[in-house]
């Protein structure tokens, strides 16, 4: 079912979201559309919803199972504005978002799905989940000049730091929160605006009344932008994103100066959790 705006659905199809999880799809071009789609369907959300521009459409297999909404994922902080109004109406709903090309992992995501995962990290009386956004790239980009590559697709494996986030340039550094930096956005930084150089997203997270989300990918209450509880580390995600590359290859400023992304921490990925946890991506905490 395809909905004209968000408004739209909420009034006509308010019990398909009142029951999570919930994964949102912001689609800003086609690229890897349909397997970005797949794939979340594949990882045991209730319900996907895809906010996609008009023109742009799922194979007719896949239109029956998901709800789209015509969304204009380009327009300055309309994504933010979308999931604040799903936050509104959907309280005590967990809710996760990634944008095409991206693709989520947890911890056993091959044989344990999302709603089981988030059972557990709610058991923990945790309301959030950090997630890693992990570039993906082509590993030849003659052959892929856009550099979105599924069968090529490569990963820095290592590469990746975290500093203390404080409260304003001279404020005090806020309680178990840190900005992680790493992969194309690090390797690439002059081409990356320095607002948009963190890779840490909380992704997954349970609604609740006057909960917000900035552009910034932070929310209004800051014990949902910690990475974990204060007694143990717990379950983190990640984002593997072709997202960087692609914008880096679509770009003028920055298309025609860069020939390749592997350098020598490069490895091919295998689209496993198992490999993402050997690095030291994702944290199965205490999830056995």
């Amino acid at each position: 079912m395809r909905y004209s705006q968000l408004s739209d659905l909420l009034r006509k199809a308010r019990a398909a979201v009142s029951k999570g999880p919930l994964c949102l799809i912001f689609a800003e071009d086609e690229i890897e559309l349909e397997s970005t789609v797949r794939h979340h369907l594949n990882a045991g959300f209730a319900q996907t919803i895809l906010f996609a521009p008009p023109n742009i459409a799922l194979p007719g297999g896949l239109q029956d199972s998901v709800l789209t909404v015509d969304f204009d994922t380009h327009q300055q902080g309309a994504v933010a504005d979308a999931i604040n109004t799903l936050i509104s109406a959907c309280p005590g709903v967990w809710i996760y978002y990634c944008y095409n090309a991206e693709y989520l992992f947890h911890p056993f995501s091959e044989t344990r799905n999302v709603a089981e995962m988030l059972a557990f990290h709610a058991e923990e009386r945790r309301e959030a989940m950090l997630t890693y956004v992990i570039d993906l790239y082509a590993g030849d980009l003659d052959k892929t000049p856009n550099a979105v590559s599924r069968d090529d697709a490569h990963i820095d494996r290592t590469g990746y730091y975290a500093l203390n986030r404080q409260a304003g340039p001279r404020g005090p550094k806020l309680e178990r929160q840190l900005d992680f930096f790493g992969g194309l956005r690090w390797r690439f930084e002059e081409h990356i605006p320095k607002t948009a150089r963190r890779i840490d997203r909380i992704a997954l997270f349970r609604a609740k009344p006057g909960l917000q989300l900035s552009d910034n990918h932070l929310f209004s209450d800051p014990e949902y932008n910690t990475y974990a509880c204060p007694w143990h580390n717990n379950l983190t995600a990640a984002i593997c994103s072709f997202r960087v590359a692609k914008a880096l290859r679509t770009n003028p400023g920055s298309r025609f100066e860069i020939d390749t992304f592997a350098w020598h921490n490069s490895v091919r990925f295998g689209w496993t959790s198992q490999e993402l946890m050997d690095l030291g991506l994702i944290e199965p905490g205490q999830w056995f």
